[in-house]
């Protein structure tokens, strides 16, 4: 059932391949401190923003059962990490989740175990990394502290803290973590891959809604004919409440 995001993730990760990437650099780093729920960076007391203005600003989670698209656990750089960057500039988080086979259940079970990891990046508050995450406008933002910086903080710390989270949830397997800071990344084909991906849960959420079951008429209907997985859910569902 999870293949439903199988090709967004090919085509992102096609997109990453024409570009060079690092691992950010653990070593003697300890772990970041979570600065509480109520974590706030005023414009005084930044450095700069990721994603701010009208800058690429993106984020996004996508799942998968496929050991190739996501074998370990892994943090990727693309681009400068906080301590090289001085100003404000575009920015992308994508986190590929690997779940185990047969775990995500079905029907309203299925869209809300996705959501449950989605949402992982609300909970999360790293000192000196706030993250200003509009889900209507489907922009992640952060806003990076001086002081934070001052005493190294870097993508390394905070895509620990993302992973830590993201197991929390004994369903996850491994996690592919990017970073993308390279102002010369192609960030419009990114989006439109986040969109799409969006696209399919809300997909979801619409089948199990038993919205406008008649293809004909559907919105989603070009989401349903092209992602695999979809048109089974679709009827599977349809079948369960005839």
């Amino acid at each position: 059932m999870m293949k439903l995001y199988d090709e967004v993730i090919k085509d992102v990760l096609s997109v990453l391949e024409t570009y060079p990437a690092r691992k950010p650099d653990l070593a003697g780093k300890g772990r970041w401190r979570d600065a509480g729920r109520d974590s706030l960076i005023l414009r005084s007391d930044m450095a700069y923003e990721l994603g701010g203005g009208n800058r690429p600003a993106i984020g996004s989670m996508l799942l998968t059962m496929e050991e190739t698209l996501a074998p370990e656990d892994e943090i990727l750089l693309y681009g400068n990490d906080l301590g090289q960057i001085h100003t404000d500039t575009a920015y992308a988080r994508i986190a590929v989740v690997r779940v185990k086979p047969d775990s995500m259940g079905e029907g309203n079970a299925l869209y809300e175990a996705i959501r449950r990891i989605e949402y992982t990046k609300y909970h999360l508050f790293p000192e000196g990394f706030m993250m200003r995450i509009s889900a209507a406008s489907e922009r992640e933002m952060v806003r990076v502290g001086r002081g934070a910086l001052q005493k190294g903080l870097g993508f390394g710390q905070i895509g620990k803290m993302f992973l830590e989270s993201y197991h929390k949830n004994p369903d996850v397997e491994a996690v592919r973590l990017i970073f993308i800071t390279d102002p010369e990344f192609r960030y419009r084909e990114l989006e439109a891959q986040v969109k799409r991906a969006e696209q399919i849960t809300k997909a979801i959420d619409h089948i199990l809604k038993n919205l406008a079951m008649d293809c004909n008429v559907c919105s989603l209907r070009q989401i349903c004919d092209e992602v695999e997985g979809m048109k089974e859910l679709h009827f599977g569902t349809k079948e369960r409440r005839t």
